[in-house]
């Protein structure tokens, strides 16, 4: 039994880590805070173990049949636990669609945000907290594609750089080398543990220089090619995952975001989110109200 175990619950999924070192679990505790279980005496689906390297001055993450990874600091045993999660989340929930993207909640109703790495995903959800919305996650947005709900996996958000005022960092953020991660305790907005109706979808682009943010529709075929981009397991479901991503882009107004300063960006996310969140009819119609209603 080890001395300071932490347990957390993620779709459904008993998650355990066993973690001897003290202050290594009080990180992994704010990271997986919003999800942390009290009962131990639950059926385990994924059990971790974490102890210092007797050779280096790093860790040592296992789990049982699989081979030790070594981590060097406490930033890469996040990024190696984090990534393990995710590969077996996906082998234990295939029912899911996994997208790397960012999901918010804006009052009930979900929006993704996706994009390449670099366009600004976590930043700009980061900065969204401010402006009234939810937080699902910042990177890993599991969807039932029958019911187009997003399920939440609220771990700490990850940054690569501290953002500028008045988005400024608050006290309890994590700085773990090369990472930034900011507990959801500290988060302005509200961590969300429930399934979200899907209302949206933005595909960012960082466009600096630009002076205001520019709003584009997308129809289905080329929404459906960018979702299919950020697909994680795409080859568990049919069509290698085409159904699925076709399902989404048709379902959602999905457009194309080229990003400003924070502000004026978040602004007109949350103007669309109001009229989407309103809109009746397909997707389709709110596309189609969208394109009138707000300038690109």
């Amino acid at each position: 039994m080890s001395e300071h175990p932490l347990c957390f619950l993620v779709l459904g999924r008993y998650v355990r880590v066993d973690c001897a070192d003290a202050a290594l679990r009080a990180v992994l505790a704010a990271n997986y805070a919003a999800m942390l279980e009290s009962r131990e005496d639950v059926q385990v689906d994924l059990h971790y173990h974490v102890r210092r390297s007797e050779q280096s001055l790093g860790f040592l993450l296992s789990r049982p049949g699989e081979r030790a990874q070594i981590a060097e600091d406490a930033g890469d045993l996040v990024f190696l636990l984090e990534k393990d999660i995710i590969v077996e989340l996906q082998k234990k929930r295939p029912d899911l669609l996994f997208l790397h993207s960012a999901a918010l909640d804006w009052r009930g109703k979900g929006c993704l945000l996706a994009g390449e790495s670099g366009a600004g995903k976590s930043t700009t959800a980061w900065a969204l907290l401010h402006h009234d919305f939810g937080y699902l996650s910042d990177e890993l947005s599991p969807i039932d594609v029958d019911t187009l709900r997003v399920h939440a996996y609220p771990h700490a958000l990850c940054l690569k750089e501290p953002p500028a005022p008045p988005y400024s960092l608050p006290a309890g953020t994590l700085r773990l080398g090369r990472t930034i991660h900011v507990p959801t305790a500290t988060m302005p907005g509200t961590a969300v543990l429930e399934p979200r109706p899907l209302a949206a979808l933005f595909l960012l682009k960082y466009s600096p220089g630009l002076r205001a943010p520019t709003l584009r529709a997308m129809d289905a075929a080329e929404a459906s090619a960018h979702l299919y981009v950020n697909t994680l397991n795409a080859l568990a479901h049919s069509n290698r995952g085409l159904d699925a991503v076709v399902r989404i882009a048709e379902g959602l107004p999905c457009f194309a975001l080229a990003t400003a300063d924070l502000p004026s960006t978040c602004a007109l996310i949350r103007s669309v989110m109001e009229r989407v969140s309103g809109a009746s009819g397909s997707a389709g119609t709110a596309r189609a109200s969208l394109e009138s209603g707000v300038a690109g």
